[in-house]
């Protein structure tokens, strides 16, 4: 179990404190929501998540296989709904790789990736998409891992 304590510190920012760590973490309403937009908002941070969860669950199967991961990006987009419910409408995040990696392992990294706590967390609430940019065409069916 991991503990976070959130403070409201007015103007509608928040500060929460990393219970393990000490680390920090301020937030922000966005522009479109009565805030600044000087700092991450809360949905921010879920698709924040989504994206450094995909690269965290790939690095650790990449360290796992002896496979250099450094350089992987994802960017992530995410679409608010416009009704009376404000909720996250989509997240979509493109995913690049090093181009030096062999079609089984981008195969394996791309099952991993599919399969990140958070993405496993929001499925079904959230629609996403992810997008494999620069890679080689793959025939995923039959590629084991």
């Amino acid at each position: 179990m991991t503990s976070i304590q959130c403070r409201y510190q007015g103007q509608l920012r928040c500060l929460a404190v990393h219970g393990p760590s000490g680390s920090e973490l301020d937030t922000d309403a966005p522009i479109d929501n009565n805030g600044r937009g000087e700092r991450f908002s809360p949905t921010d941070l879920i698709a924040t998540a989504l994206a450094n969860c995909i690269l965290t669950v790939m690095g650790i199967v990449a360290e796992r296989h002896g496979l250099a991961l450094e350089g992987a990006e994802v960017r992530v987009e995410k679409t608010m709904t416009s009704g009376a419910v404000r909720k996250i409408a989509l997240l979509e995040a493109w995913i690049s790789l090093p181009q030096a990696l062999e079609p089984q392992q981008v195969a394996l990294l791309r099952r991993t990736a599919e399969t990140c706590p958070v993405k496993a967390s929001l499925e079904g609430a959230v629609p996403m998409q992810l997008h494999w940019v620069d890679l080689p065409a793959l025939d995923l069916t039959s590629v084991d891992g």
